[in-house]
């Protein structure tokens, strides 16, 4: 089976389901609409960027409303005449906080088919919870499941499914520089598009470090790693922030992706973020 399993991402430290599916652009005659929808969408995927950068988990047990809360989105679009398509988008977040015990589960559904044949079949789904005995050391359980349900070869990964368990620990907590790490076992499951499918024991590693060079500057590094039988995989991404005031923002991060089961081994992604206003 193609090992091509995707980097699983640390639990307590960002659980970035979105919340919601991308604005579907009006189309008018003179375009104004739809201009400003894409503007919108732009500037939308660009404060999660920087929002993400911030990390407000890393100071310690973070506070959320106690009890349930949560948040659920629906986009939808259907076209009919020279092309008939229709494409439906679910984002739903649900969290329970308990004193220093908090679950979250989030899911993403997206479907769209053309001319009466589907053409995207995706779910992905995380439950994350997270147990915190002080300001500096937690327990965390993690599940994530991935699939393609249009996936029919072995070139093509159908369900990517991950389970683990583990403690974190905060090495350092101050306003300037936090830097916290876990660690942990557990299985991981693949299944490609013709049904073959492998269960393996895995560990994972992650670090996030988050460096306050000045007031208006900061560097974030964060690391993830999963090992099991079939490969290692790495995903390291750096960012240096910048914000100089609450118009003028911006975030140039490398993003490397590492597997060894593939035979190029190493995929690298330059990314700039910035907002201005005036």
């Amino acid at each position: 089976m193609t090992k091509t399993l995707r980097l699983l991402g640390a639990s307590t430290l960002a659980l970035a389901l979105a919340g919601g599916s991308a604005a579907f652009a009006q189309t008018t005659l003179t375009g104004t609409q739809a201009l400003n929808d894409r503007i919108d969408d732009v500037d939308q995927a660009v404060a999660d960027d920087l929002a993400r950068s911030e990390d407000a988990a890393r100071f310690g047990n973070p506070e959320f409303r106690p009890g349930l809360s949560g948040s659920a989105s629906l986009g939808y679009s259907g076209k009919t005449g020279n092309n008939d398509s229709q494409e439906l988008s679910v984002g739903a977040r649900l969290r329970y906080a308990s004193g220093a015990f908090v679950q979250t589960i989030g899911v993403a559904l997206d479907y769209a088919e053309s001319a009466g044949a589907s053409t995207k079949e995706d779910v992905f789904a995380v439950y994350d919870a997270n147990y915190y005995f002080n300001d500096q050391f937690y327990a965390f359980v993690l599940g994530r499941v991935e699939t393609d349900g249009l996936a029919s070869t072995a070139g093509q990964v159908k369900t990517d499914a991950f389970v683990g368990v583990g403690p974190g620990w905060r090495v350092i907590n101050n306003p300037d520089l936090t830097w916290r790490v876990q660690a942990g076992v557990g299985v991981s499951y693949l299944e490609d598009g013709t049904g073959d499918s492998d269960t393996e024991a895995a560990a994972i590693a992650s670090s996030r470090l988050f460096y306050g060079i000045s007031p208006t500057v900061f560097l974030t590094n964060d690391t993830d790693i999963l090992k099991s039988d079939s490969a290692l995989r790495i995903n390291n991404d750096i960012g240096v922030n910048y914000r100089m005031t609450d118009t003028l923002s911006t975030r140039v991060s490398y993003l490397t992706e590492y597997n060894d089961s593939r035979a190029i081994r190493s995929d690298n992604k330059l990314g700039v973020s910035l907002v201005m206003g005036f």
